[in-house]
């Protein structure tokens, strides 16, 4: 077995013990620094992190390949990669650029095929003076979507 299929297994398993958790990615370089982010779905805590270092490295021999190891969650600029992650973050506001288009909305729904956006916008009304608020809502397939990033709102 390969180096990087042997820490992939190792990875396997290791989140095999706590199913909240999930790979975001894996990385292997040439020099063998190995650097792993995790994603939750109720987060990930530090403690999540040492313990899937440790089960990694308790099952690698530095002796037949000396490597380096990051574990670390998935921070909060970090784009959004998998549908599990979508799916976490309904409720929270997205920033998603399309081709086209920026859309800064609430995540209403996530399934396997795409995201559904909403948001409100002030615009003049159609007849008379003054503005009205006009809900949008978009559905959005995610071969759309070049980079869905969650928004951190402080209220």
């Amino acid at each position: 077995m390969i180096f990087k299929e042997k820490v992939a297994h190792l990875l396997e398993e290791g989140l095999k013990n706590n199913p909240s958790l999930f790979l975001v990615d894996l990385s292997i370089s040439d020099s063998y620094k190995i650097t792993v982010t995790l994603d939750g779905d109720a987060g990930v805590n530090l403690q999540d992190c040492i313990d899937i270092s440790r089960f990694i490295e308790n099952n690698l021999d530095r002796e037949e390949q000396d490597y380096s190891l990051e574990v670390a969650s998935a921070g909060v600029s970090t784009p959004l990669k998998l549908i599990r992650q979508y799916k976490k973050n309904i409720g929270r506001t997205l920033r998603v650029k399309t081709a086209v288009e920026t859309i800064e909305a609430t995540l209403e729904s996530a399934s396997d095929d795409g995201i559904v956006l909403f948001w409100t916008t002030r615009e003049p009304k159609k007849i008379g003076k003054g503005k009205e608020t006009v809900e949008h809502r978009r559905e959005i397939p995610y071969s759309e979507i070049k980079e869905a990033i969650v928004i951190i709102i402080f209220n």
